[in-house]
């Protein structure tokens, strides 16, 4: 199948040819052609499979199929997203997808000024991509009209549920039309996702390309064991005898981030963070620098690189291991994108152990373990507790890291590493939400 099959107009067909495409990946396949057709939509797709294209160009399409006229303030389609940089990532797809239309397009989120944001609505835009938070202090403030909404899209809804926006949605959701398109993409069909889609969408179709647990063949994966100590020595070898140039870290929590982000400039690797505590500048900044080969390591934290999409990524690292597995697969999801090859390396400590068989029941596959004899672990070294989102700026759940927070109901697989972990997701809806907005 080609794209000059799916029903896609020869504008959306001339921006596809120029960025080099040809062929749709199976997500795109599957989604186009419903979603022109005017259908709600319920699609599950593994990270780097192209969803974003798979809801930005029949959203064009189906634009282009009728002219209304619109007051200033009035949108089209809205596009709601967990975070800034995959609204960002969201917005520039529809940038590039849509360079031979007339449609107008703007990006909302927190972070940055609101008055540049509320000017931009007041001249008219078509389409907007948006955080909740954001975009739902505008419509308090009058600035945003949502009686036209023809098309609303939920992209990754299953962590925007994860981040505690479900309130906000729910406050967005009233201010729509029931007359219109719904398309939700989540990584899983979770409850809570299926519930969430049973009270949005109208009959949808379901769209599943791939499982959340499943990780990309082309991308392969090994397990170093380090002491925690030496971690950052090896990542720095590592870096240094393989001549990696481009290198995208994980870890859990912001402290971290910053602390081996100094550590690698001072061993003269160029490295800079992202996290929910960096400004909305400075993150655009680093990843911007990250992508033009400015500097050899983005160090991020899960949420913050949540929309990091970057062609031929060759390397990620795990520093951290995640404490939910399915982090893992959406992390090293950033390499091997498109059908590239990518590799996938973690850095596991003797506290980790029980996160490292986690992830491996989850995606039901053994890691490849390879030794380094001079990083060989000390056997005498005891298992600490892992305090997740205590003393050292929070982690993804229970922390605050990255503009996270805890999720309203626990994850089914333990974030407890070797029985010792803190307890998370312990916070009430309504802290975590507040939290959140700093994202938004």
């Amino acid at each position: 199948m080609k794209f000059t099959d799916l029903g896609l107009n020869a504008s959306l067909l001339k921006a596809i040819k120029a960025q080099g495409y040809d062929t749709p990946t199976p997500i795109q396949q599957k989604a186009i052609p419903l979603v022109i057709e005017g259908k709600d939509v319920l699609a599950a797709a593994q990270t780097g499979t192209g969803k974003t294209a798979g809801f930005t160009l029949p959203l064009l399409e189906r634009l282009s199929l009728t002219q209304p006229k619109m007051h200033k303030k009035q949108i089209r389609a809205l596009v709601l997203t967990p975070t800034r940089e995959l609204a960002a990532q969201v917005a520039e797809s529809i940038e590039t997808y849509g360079k031979y239309t007339p449609y107008r397009s703007t990006v909302i989120f927190g972070g940055v000024g609101i008055n540049p944001q509320l000017a931009t609505l007041r001249k008219g835009v078509d389409i907007v991509i948006a955080t909740p938070g954001r975009l739902l202090d505008i419509a308090g403030q009058g600035g945003i009209d949502f009686s036209r909404v023809e098309c609303l899209i939920l992209d990754e809804a299953d962590r925007m549920l994860d981040m505690g926006f479900i309130n906000d949605i729910k406050k967005l959701m009233k201010l729509m039309p029931q007359k219109r398109q719904t398309l939700l993409f989540s990584a899983t069909f979770s409850p809570e996702i299926k519930k969430l889609a049973a009270s949005l969408l109208r009959n949808p179709s379901l769209v599943e390309v791939a499982r959340e647990n499943k990780t990309a063949d082309q991308i392969s994966q090994v397990v170093h064991l380090v002491d925690k100590r030496r971690k950052r020595e090896l990542l720095s070898q590592l870096i240094k005898t393989k001549d990696w140039k481009q290198v995208l870290v994980f870890t859990r929590t912001k402290h971290v981030a910053n602390k081996l982000t100094k550590e690698l400039e001072e061993y003269g690797i160029s490295a800079a963070a992202i996290h929910g505590n960096k400004s909305q500048g400075a993150r655009t900044k680093a990843l911007a620098a990250f992508k033009a080969n400015e500097i050899r390591v983005l160090v991020a934290t899960d949420i913050a690189a949540r929309g990091i999409d970057i062609d031929q990524l060759p390397h990620v690292v795990n520093y951290e291991l995640p404490n939910v597995p399915e982090d893992y697969v959406h992390r090293i999801g950033r390499t091997g994108r498109a059908g590239q090859s990518g590799e996938a390396v973690s850095l596991v400590c003797v506290d980790e152990h029980q996160l490292l068989r986690n992830i491996e029941k989850f995606t039901k596959s053994d890691i490849e373990k390879v030794d380094i004899e001079a990083f060989r672990p000390d056997p005498d070294i005891k298992a600490e507790p892992i305090q997740n989102g205590r003393g050292g700026g929070g982690g993804r759940r229970g922390g605050g890291g990255n503009g996270g927070g805890s999720r309203n109901k626990p994850r089914s697989n333990a974030s407890h590493a070797n029985n010792g972990g803190s307890r998370d997701g312990a916070r009430s809806r309504n802290r975590s939400r507040n939290r959140n907005r700093s994202e938004g």
